[in-house]
């Protein structure tokens, strides 16, 4: 199932993804620091959504109270409540 979610407080805007049985795919940000954003898309393909949102719910981007891989596991929480 594909998914689209609006981050809040990070430089990306969105985050497209699927989730498939409940593995990760396709993760793309919209916006934000391109390199980084690709590792953590590229390091999440394949896994178990609840293994990634274990992983890298709580991660802050400097002094901000979010980042784009703590926005990414609100997004996949959000999304299994849908499957």
């Amino acid at each position: 199932m594909k998914f689209e979610y609006k981050t809040k407080g990070t430089c990306s805007q969105r985050i497209l993804f699927e989730v498939e049985d409940g593995i990760v795919h396709n993760v793309e940000f919209i916006g934000g620091c391109n390199g980084n954003l690709q590792g953590i898309s590229k390091l999440v393909e394949g896994m178990n959504i609840d293994e990634v949102i274990q992983r890298i719910e709580g991660i802050r981007c400097g002094m901000k109270p979010t980042s784009c891989p703590d926005q990414l596991a609100t997004a996949l929480m959000k999304a299994k409540k849908k499957l």
